[in-house]
């Protein structure tokens, strides 16, 4: 599974439209709205990278009022919860 962040620049008076409409897209698994200098982040998830320029400029990018994305893609996940579930293995509760 590849995962990318994409921080997003919307029209501020159309951050939560903008924001469901990007949420209903295949392969967006989560929005988030933020504080600092983007107005979004989603989380994409896909399964080849050939998939993100389906959803990111194709789709994502197109809705109307977002104005611009910066896209980063997960080299790999670092969880605190993976890692406690991955020690704990063996252990009695």
């Amino acid at each position: 599974m590849i995962t990318s962040i994409v921080l997003i620049k919307t029209s501020v008076d159309r951050v939560p439209e903008v924001a469901e409409r990007i949420a209903a897209l295949e392969g967006v698994s989560e929005v988030y709205s933020v504080t600092g200098p983007h107005d979004l982040i989603a989380l994409v998830r896909v399964r080849e990278h050939d998939q993100l320029a389906d959803v990111i400029p194709a789709r994502l990018s197109k809705i109307p009022g977002v104005e611009s994305t910066e896209t980063h893609i997960a080299f790999r996940t670092y969880s605190q919860h993976d890692l406690e579930a991955a020690f704990a293995i063996g252990l009695d509760s």
